[in-house]
């Protein structure tokens, strides 16, 4: 196996944490959804929590990219 093969071996599986970005971010926003059909009320203080909770998913996801692309260009 050459290097180039290698390391595209490797950035692939560094994507594999996408997928539980993507369970996680489902797992947010269904409970999100859940706790402001129950309760109208408690939607802006449910919401600031959902929108933190996305962001720092959404940082896994980033973090993976960023290790993928040093595998691949570095």
């Amino acid at each position: 196996m050459d290097v180039a093969s290698a390391k595209m071996l490797g950035a692939g599986i560094a994507m594999i944490a996408l997928a539980g970005v993507g369970i996680g971010m489902g797992s947010i926003f269904s409970a999100l959804v859940s706790s402001v059909a129950r309760n109208p009320a408690s939607r802006d203080s449910v919401f600031g929590l959902a929108i933190l909770g996305f962001a720092l998913t959404e940082a896994v996801a980033l973090y993976a990219l960023v290790i993928a692309f040093i595998i691949l260009f570095v």
